[in-house]
C-alpha cells in the first residue's frame, strides 16, 4: 500500500507542543511572526507564513498558490480544493443559494432554534457551550438547508469531527491512522448523500441538493461526485466553524465579563464584537497552499510543489496591520482579518456564520444576566492543527 501523501496542515508543528499552548497559541505565534516570519519546516515538509502582508498576497494569488493538492483522502474533490475556472463556475453556481436574501430570511428561523435550545438547559442553569447549543444550531440549519434529516445531527457531528482532525503527535503512525479514519468518515458520508440525492433526483424539494441537480454550468449538469463533494464541505466546513465561532465568542465573555455588560448595554456592538472574535480567536487558524512554480516570498525561494502554510491566527495579530493587535477592542475598525481567507476562496458560508453568531450571542444577553465559565471544568482543545476551538466549555447562568 502506498504512503498517504503527508498534507502538512493537518499535522501539529512543534512549537505548541503543550495542552496550554494549544489552548492559548497566540504569543507563539507572535515569537515565530517576529523571529521567523517566513521558514521551512523539516519535519512537516511545508513552509510557514506568520506576517499578514504575505499571507494576504499568498490568498490573492490562486495562480501561483493552488488550491488543488493530492489529497491523502482520495474521492474527495471540493470547491475549497479546485482553482478556476472550475472553481469559479462552481462557486457561481452555490452562491445562488447563498444570497443575501436566503441568509437574512433565515434570521426568525435561527432565533427560534437558539430559543429552543436554551428553554431546555435554563432551567439547569449550567450548559456545555458546546454540545447544547453550539454544535445543534449551525447542523439543524446547515441539514434543513440542504435538506437532509436533522436528527441525523449526532452522525454529521461524528463525520465533521472526523474530516478537520489532525494527528496530536508528528509520527507516521498517528498521520496514518488519521487518514484511514477520515477515509472511513467519507466513505459514509458518500453512502449517506448518494441515498439523497437519488430521492431529490425522483422527487425535487425547496433545499439545496435539488437545486444542485436542476442546476446547469455551461449546458452541462453538475456530476455526482462534484452534488456529493459540495454536499460533504458544507455539512462539515458549514458546522465546524460556526461551532468555533459561537464558543470562542461565549469564551471571551466569561473572560471579560465587562464586555457582557456592554454588549447588553448596547446590542448595536455584536456584530463589530463577532468581527472581533473572530479576529482575536478564529475558528480557522490555517489555510494550506501548494506553490504552482518557483516563487520568493521575502528572502526565501519556494519551489514548485511545495506546501505553503498561511498562518492566518498569525496574521491577525500582526502589529503592522492591527494597532494593539493583543487587545480585544469591542468596536474595532477597520478590521481586515483574514479568519475566512481571502480572494476567490473567502467563505461561502461567511455571512451565515456572522449571522449565527451574532443571533446566538444577541439571545445570551437577552436572556441571562451572568454567564461564567465553571472554574475546573475540563477544557479540551479540538486535535486538528488548522482549527482553533475546546470540545466543550461549561458555563453557569444567572
Amino acid at each position: 500500500m502506498n504512503k498517504p501523501e503527508r498534507y502538512a496542515n493537518i499535522i501539529p508543528m512543534a512549537e505548541l507542543n503543550t495542552k496550554e499552548k494549544r489552548l492559548q497559541p497566540f504569543s507563539v505565534f507572535n515569537q515565530l511572526r517576529q523571529t521567523t516570519p517566513v521558514r521551512y519546516d523539516k519535519s512537516r515538509s511545508c513552509w510557514d507564513v506568520f506576517r499578514y502582508e504575505d499571507i494576504h498576497r499568498i490568498l490573492k494569488d490562486p495562480t501561483t498558490f493552488s488550491s488543488i493538492r493530492g489529497l491523502a483522502v482520495k474521492d474527495r474533490e471540493t470547491i475549497l480544493t479546485m482553482d478556476p475556472p472550475r472553481h469559479t463556475q462552481l462557486r457561481g453556481l452555490v452562491n445562488k443559494a447563498f444570497t443575501p436574501k436566503v441568509i437574512s430570511d433565515l434570521a426568525t428561523r435561527i432565533s427560534t432554534i437558539t430559543d429552543e435550545l436554551l428553554d431546555a438547559v435554563e432551567i439547569k442553569k449550567t450548559m456545555d457551550i458546546v454540545s447544547d447549543l453550539a454544535v445543534p444550531l449551525p447542523v439543524i440549519i446547515i441539514a434543513e438547508l440542504l435538506g437532509v434529516p436533522p436528527e441525523d445531527r449526532n452522525l454529521f457531528k461524528k463525520w465533521s469531527d472526523i474530516l478537520v482532525k489532525g494527528p496530536d503527535q508528528n509520527t507516521e503512525e498517528e498521520f496514518t491512522q488519521v487518514i484511514a479514519e477520515k477515509e472511513q468518515a467519507t466513505h459514509e458520508l458518500n453512502d449517506y448523500f448518494v441515498q439523497i440525492v437519488e430521492q431529490r433526483r425522483n422527487e425535487p424539494k425547496e433545499d439545496l441538493i435539488s437545486l444542485l441537480l436542476q442546476a446547469e454550468v455551461e449546458g452541462e449538469k453538475l456530476s455526482d461526485k462534484e452534488i456529493l463533494g459540495f454536499s460533504i464541505l458544507l455539512l462539515a466546513a458549514g458546522n465546524e466553524t460556526t461551532t468555533n465561532l459561537i464558543t470562542n465568542a461565549v469564551r471571551r465573555v466569561t473572560e471579560d465579563r465587562t464586555l457582557q455588560q456592554q454588549l447588553r448595554g448596547i446590542p448595536e456592538l455584536i456584530p463589530g464584537f463577532i468581527e472581533e472574535v473572530l479576529r482575536f480567536y478564529p475558528p480557522i487558524q490555517a489555510i494550506g497552499r501548494v506553490a504552482t512554480k518557483d516563487v520568493e516570498i521575502g528572502d526565501f525561494k519556494i519551489k514548485k510543489g511545495q506546501q505553503v502554510i498561511s498562518w492566518v491566527a498569525s496574521a491577525n495579530r500582526d502589529e503592522a496591520k492591527f494597532a494593539e493587535p493583543d487587545s480585544f477592542i469591542v468596536d474595532r475598525k477597520p478590521n481586515a482579518h483574514l479568519s475566512f481567507g481571502f480572494g476567490i476562496h473567502f467563505c461561502l458560508g461567511a455571512p451565515l456564520a456572522r449571522l449565527e453568531g451574532q443571533i446566538v450571542i444577541e439571545r445570551l444577553m437577552k436572556r441571562f444576566v451572568d454567564i461564567q465559565f465553571v472554574p475546573n471544568s475540563e477544557m479540551m482543545y479540538i486535535q486538528s492543527p488548522f482549527v482553533f476551538g475546546v470540545k466543550q466549555f461549561t458555563v453557569r447562568m444567572t
